[in-house]
């Protein structure tokens, strides 16, 4: 069995290679291991409009749940305060249904699909999988933090998500829970579906996440859990290299979720694109230049605002409960105002430099993370 390109792992960055690929008349099999496309669902499910859009995809009615209108942050100490969200345009969408609705893009493109197949290892001549060889030209690695483990395991910090009914989650108010004490390194997170219904979540490093998040379940009240799922997420940032010879690395696998919040549809996204038109190109030419060209345009794209997002999350991981209550304390109307005037959800360093009170006198914070700040301002 011959494919120009094998894609193992259909989860979005996986599934936008083998559309984009499949568009320009090249053979591509989609292999997932799952028994489902979308299943199991890690992900919060949080993307902005004008990201799923550059992505190329306008939700069906079945993705789509509704807009995301205010996020709710609170310190330890019970602190709390709310960012409008309106104008950032960010959807909660079934991320189950997202991966379904790429896949058929793909599949109308004239990619194949086959669910329960696994890779085992690359060949000389392509892969194996549990079901036998397949040979090809490219094998890209979709399969997300799992082919990360054996690298480097710093980078993984241990996550739990529950799906749940509640009266107490609302339609529309995103939560997050800052506790470098229960959550070290990471928040706890809810994110509604709908009125009573969506995620709840927590990760941080070392920690026991089931046990964990049933401790914040048990402070907010009754509820009912209608799914469970643990899965490693990766907060390190790109790996150093997305093409290793013929296997191109894409999505999780490669490190482009985002460090501060481990969210990855559309930097991810658009990392399987740009593999998909770059694997396009070395398919024509046999120029491994234009293979590579892949980590160029995604790099020119993110790098910089992923070296920003990883120097945040050093001061994060530093800073201690005291001194994010003092944060909290020195936070304005004018500087939550700021916030939610802007309106790009993906690119959100900024964010986050005024929340730390850069602009402030807070001098706990500012002595505590002044080198690592004009890093982030340079």
């Amino acid at each position: 069995m011959y494919y120009d390109v094998v894609v193992a792992g259909g989860s979005v960055a996986g599934l936008l290679s083998a559309r984009e690929i499949s568009s320009n008349g090249f053979s591509v099999l989609v292999i997932e291991e799952d028994y489902e496309i979308g299943t199991p669902e890690h992900c919060g499910g949080l993307v902005s409009i004008s990201g799923l859009e550059e992505l190329g995809v306008i939700p069906f009615r079945k993705t789509y749940d509704h807009m995301i209108e205010c996020a709710e942050i609170t310190a330890p100490n019970g602190k709390k305060f709310t960012i409008n969200s309106k104008k950032q345009k960010v959807v909660e969408i079934s991320r189950r249904e997202l991966d379904k609705q790429i896949a058929f893009q793909a599949q109308k493109n004239g990619a194949e699909i086959k669910v329960r197949t696994s890779f085992q290892e690359i060949t000389d001549t392509g892969i194996r999988t549990n079901e036998g060889n397949i040979d090809c030209k490219i094998f890209v690695d979709a399969r997300g933090v799992s082919s990360l483990i054996h690298k480097d395991r710093t980078g993984i910090l241990s996550s739990a998500q529950y799906e749940i009914y509640a009266d107490w989650i609302k339609k529309g108010k995103v939560e997050v829970i800052l506790d470098q004490k229960k959550y070290p390194g990471f928040f706890a997170w809810i994110i509604p579906s709908n009125e009573g219904k969506g995620k709840v979540g927590v990760a941080g490093r070392g920690i026991n996440a089931a046990e964990t998040i049933n401790e914040i379940l048990k402070e907010k009240g009754k509820y009912s859990t209608i799914r469970k799922i643990f899965a490693p997420i990766w907060i390190k940032g790109p790996i150093e290299k997305f093409v290793d010879g013929k296997t191109v690395i894409v999505g999780d696998a490669a490190g482009q979720a985002k460090p501060t919040t481990a969210g990855g549809i559309y930097t991810s996204g658009m990392g399987g694109i740009y593999a998909g038109q770059a694997i396009s190109k070395f398919l024509e030419t046999n120029e491994i230049l234009d293979l590579q060209d892949y980590q160029k345009k995604w790099t020119n794209r993110f790098g910089k605002e992923f070296e920003k997002q990883l120097l945040v999350r050093k001061i994060l991981e530093r800073i201690d409960n005291q001194t994010i209550n003092k944060l909290f304390e020195s936070i304005t109307p004018e500087m939550t105002k700021e916030i939610s005037e802007k309106d790009d959800f993906d690119f959100h360093t900024s964010s986050i430099i005024k929340l730390l009170g850069i602009k402030g006198s807070l001098k706990t914070a500012q002595t505590l993370i002044s080198g690592e700040l004009k890093k982030i301002l340079g």
